[in-house]
């Protein structure tokens, strides 16, 4: 019988940098590392001032996570820090490839799960099906409700998102190597570009992933070169965080309509995307292609994985029209780590391959 090789419980390492400990999940396909401990103070009176002084003090960090040789180009991760808001019972930070992003669905719907398992919100009542976590994202409060059963989450979690708009319809944008195209921009948490795959000679459910990478990508840089994005409360929040190419099927039917999202550093999202879901029903919403409560069904192109949203009620962002959105969508746990850096190593705060 072989002999079991016994392992001391961290190998050496840095006794001056602490273990970055992490419990590892995913929505839909789309990973989740959270970070439970090992990062140090995360130091703002306000949620986004945290967010810049992560981005200016702690950056390393996010590289270690999220790169190689501890993640990988599409790794997506959060990092819990209080919220400056009395009703939230936590608040999060998302970090990727890039930076740090203003929403993440299913991120959300993960942290729902979570939070209620961890003990981060007070256990719900005995025979509670639901319990409802308050999460502080970098664009504002969101509500995830968590099915329960005994105090335990189990089955899909559901969160209802800040006030979700359309910015512009119809905008005509010349894409470098397409040529002129209509494209739509949508506010969900983030704004991301909107344009049907087949405009750019391409079959959302079957062309190659590089092939699409490389369309949405060109719409990205076509769309920041040519429209100045402002949101109406925050200039925090101004950005186009990517482009979600479709199938074009916009108008309401029972059938998926599927789609896929390109976004920061070219990082394809392997879920429906929540904000972009979320963005693209506001869209159809103001089309007057979906009316209040009519569920529809998202299904990622990448993994045929589904999220199902609906507007639950208008709302305002500024002078914008805005719905609220609820997304719903399964979370799983993968596992734990705990990461570690060798003093001595060159590639101790990651890398990207091209």
């Amino acid at each position: 019988m072989e002999r079991a090789l016994a392992l001391p419980r961290l190998p050496p390492h840095d006794p001056g940098t602490p273990a970055l400990s992490v419990v590892d999940m995913h929505t839909g396909g789309e990973p989740l590392r959270i970070v439970l401990a090992g990062c140090p103070e995360v130091v703002g009176p306000t949620l986004l001032a945290k967010r810049r002084y992560m981005r200016q003090h702690l950056d390393h960090l996010r590289r270690r996570l999220m790169f190689e040789p501890r993640g990988h180009r599409d790794m997506y991760g959060a990092v819990l820090v209080p919220s400056e808001l009395p009703d939230a019972h936590l608040g999060v930070l998302f970090l990727h490839n890039e930076g740090y992003s203003s929403m993440c669905g299913h991120a959300v719907l993960a942290l729902g799960r979570f939070a209620l398992d961890f003990g981060l919100v007070p256990a719900p009542p005995a025979g509670a099906r639901e319990a409802r976590v308050n999460i502080h994202c970098p664009c504002g409060l969101v509500a995830a409700f968590v099915e329960c059963e005994g105090g335990r989450s189990r089955g899909p979690v559901r969160f209802h998102s800040v006030p979700a708009f359309a910015l512009a319809t119809d905008l005509l944008v010349d894409v470098p190597g397409h040529g002129k195209m209509v494209v739509d921009i949508a506010y969900g948490g983030a704004f991301y570009a909107f344009v049907s795959a087949e405009k750019l000679g391409l079959d959302v459910c079957s062309a190659k992933t590089r092939d699409l990478v490389d369309a949405a990508s060109a719409v990205t840089e076509a769309v920041k070169a040519q429209f100045k994005i402002n949101h109406p409360e925050s200039e925090d929040l101004s950005f186009l965080y990517g482009t979600i190419l479709t199938d074009g099927k916009d108008t309401y039917s029972e059938e998926p309509t599927a789609n896929i999202c390109v976004f920061a550093d070219e990082q394809v999202d392997r879920s429906p995307t929540g904000s972009g879901v979320t963005a693209r029903i506001a869209l159809q919403y103001h089309k007057g292609l979906l009316e209040l409560n009519q569920t529809r069904a998202f299904k990622s192109s990448a993994t045929g994985s589904v999220f199902m949203g609906k507007a639950v009620r208008e709302a305002k962002c500024g002078d914008f029209k805005a719905v609220i959105v609820e997304v719903s969508g399964q979370a799983h746990y993968t596992g734990t780590a705990s990461f570690i850096v060798e003093d001595d190593d060159p590639l101790k705060d990651g890398f990207l391959l091209m």
